[in-house]
């Protein structure tokens, strides 16, 4: 098993094109890590630097204590398992799987005994005489894993393994990766644009974009305290509302204050929201007076009576625009003052399209960001 050591690691293309930046990251023995971020944000080109189908441009790269910059992709202990699957479609199951180790000249005994048990792990025993073509998108994602875990490699590479599945398949698969992780129990490194596989199944995470390192943290810490609005807006579905508001200090008391003053409307009112004392930091007092970002996440959003009944501030008048009923919850999409707010609440709720509503911004779930930098203030 290994642990890896990213260096200040560079890819940089000709022309000037630098696709990833200063990239340092360590990366525990046994360790489930996930690369996440939009397309293009350098999370797959930083995988195929580990595995060494792209050159480093600059910096080093150590798996274990072995320096592997010019080490050849086979000889780095290494197994990938791509988004196309990538299988031999003349092949059985049994000969996909086995044909890496006959390329290195395994014992024909040891191929069917490394072979037989991926299958069995994998639950592929019933398929290994089939070809590619007669098996689903999931078998064939299995098979692709089991030719990976027969070579026994010190770290698996995940590129997008799941992206062409059904949702449902997705979520089975997600749940049997996860599982084959803690069976195996070799480092992981895995690359997905989807926020719910990378917080359902890392250990910790990396959010990338534009060829930068936004945040190394576990699932719940970026949920909790993102580093940045980025990160913030990235993980979490739906993500987190956004809203432009100003920074009042007024009575000893921090107030993030939002909406519209125009008083020739009804819908001209201002709106409050009273920081508590567990918010406040020495940070916040360089943005009084200024403009803010403010930041509140779906569920931070109530329209139960009992919240309306004893909330003392953060009450917001809203339109409903969409419900959508999801059987365990419900997803209202409001409109106050033309800012778009969604909140997920109970599935009792009886807002409707076109019905006007109070709800609570819950104070305690506030984050506040750096409307220039866009860095957080608060959590």
């Amino acid at each position: 098993m290994a642990s890896l050591s990213l260096r200040g690691i560079y890819k940089k293309y000709p022309g000037g094109v630098v696709a990833v930046s200063d990239v340092n990251l360590e990366i525990r023995d046994k360790e489930f890590i996930v690369l996440v971020g939009p397309s293009g944000c350098g999370k797959s080109t930083t995988l195929r630097m580990i595995a060494g189908l792209e050159e480093i441009s600059e910096g080093e790269l150590y798996i274990g204590d072995r320096l592997v910059n010019d080490i050849a992709p086979k000889d780095r202990d290494i197994a990938m398992v791509f988004q196309n699957y990538a299988l031999y479609p003349h092949m059985t199951v049994f000969d996909n799987m086995a044909f890496g180790l006959k390329l290195r000249k395994v014992p024909k005994d040891e191929i069917a005994r490394k072979v037989e048990e991926a299958a069995r792990i994998l639950d592929l025993t019933p398929l290994l005489n089939r070809k590619p073509k007669a098996m689903s998108g999931g078998q064939r994602q299995r098979v692709a894993l089991g030719r990976a875990i027969v070579r026994d490699p010190q770290v698996f590479l995940l590129d997008e393994p799941l992206s062409n599945l059904d949702a449902k398949l997705r979520a089975q698969m997600r749940t049997e990766i996860s599982l084959l992780h803690q069976r195996l129990g070799t480092t992981f490194i895995y690359v997905t644009h989807d926020q719910t596989e990378a917080m359902t199944m890392g250990d910790r995470i990396v959010v990338m974009k534009g060829g930068f390192v936004q945040q190394i943290d576990t699932p719940q810490n970026l949920y909790e305290t993102p580093c940045n609005k980025f990160v913030a807006g990235f993980l979490g579905s739906p993500q987190m509302n956004f809203i432009d508001a100003m920074l009042l200090y007024r009575d000893g008391k921090y107030v993030v204050q939002f909406g519209s003053d125009d008083t020739k409307t009804s819908r001209g009112i201002k709106y409050e929201v009273i920081l508590p004392d567990s918010k406040v930091t020495p940070d916040l007092e360089h943005y009084i007076d200024k403009e803010v970002t403010m930041g509140i996440r779906p569920e931070g959003v109530h329209d139960e009576p009992m919240y309306l009944a004893n909330a003392t501030t953060g009450i917001v008048k809203c339109s409903v625009e969409i419900t959508e009923l999801l059987g365990a919850e419900t997803f209202l999409y409001l409109d106050c003052q033309g800012i778009k707010i969604t909140a997920r609440v109970s599935p009792k709720s009886t807002a409707r399209p076109e019905d006007e509503i109070d709800v609570v911004l819950d104070a305690e779930a506030i984050h506040l960001f750096d409307k220039e930098t866009e860095k957080t203030i608060i959590n």
